[in-house]
């Protein structure tokens, strides 16, 4: 029997980094199971979780009795250790541009992630308007996006990636928010959204804000 894996999610289910492994697992056709971890009230801290994931976060993958935190290092694992879909391109250079993207992602755009966090996804639009800061970051992210993406491509980098997903989400932060986003990359956007793996997701049954 193969190991079993189960993904650690937090309890609203509206971690980006949550949704990113969420996909990647159900784009190889996984079986696995849920928990949710409740990060109001600190569970993530609890000595049961904080023991088996090293960083005391949300994802963490446990495959058999490997446990893994870190979304992208996790998506990597599933690409290197599942057959299936590719999860990144097999091309060195684009592999290591949609890493870079994922890690950009990850640690770039504070003050679009603060101001549009993804509860305006799933709970409903923030009804405030962008700060200076946050216009500013955004600029940034459609000129890197449209950078990357060719003229009438449906993807990154030829084939679909799970980079593809982690960029049409911060995307839909300002999209599904009513802020203003280049057609193209508003296009973009929902065209990845509909992608059944990512409508897992979003169909999730979320507890009240």
């Amino acid at each position: 029997m193969p190991d079993p894996l189960r993904l650690y999610v937090d309890a609203q289910f509206v971690s980006p980094y949550a949704m990113s492994v969420y996909v990647a697992l159900h784009e190889k056709q996984l079986d696995f199971h849920i928990s949710a971890v409740d990060l109001g009230a600190l569970e993530h801290r609890a000595a049961g979780f904080s023991q088996l994931s090293l960083t005391q976060r949300v994802p963490t993958l446990l495959h058999g009795d490997f446990a893994l935190s870190e979304s992208s290092a996790i998506t990597e694992y599933i690409d290197e250790t599942f057959a299936g879909i590719a999860l990144y391109p097999r091309d060195p250079r684009a592999r290591a541009r949609a890493r870079q993207l994922q890690a950009w992602l990850r640690s770039d755009l504070m003050p679009v992630r603060q101001e549009r966090s993804t509860e305006v996804i799933f709970y409903g639009p923030a009804g405030v308007p962008l700060s200076a800061a946050a216009h500013h970051a955004a600029k940034t992210l459609f000129q890197v996006a449209q950078a990357l993406l060719p003229e009438g491509a449906e993807n990154l980098f030829g084939d679909w990636s799970i980079a593809d997903v982690d960029l049409a989400l911060m995307l839909n932060r300002l999209v599904m928010n009513g802020d203003a986003v280049p057609k193209r990359l508003a296009t973009y956007a929902d065209r990845q959204w509909q992608r059944p793996s990512v409508q897992r997701w979003v169909a999730l049954e979320r507890p009240p804000r």
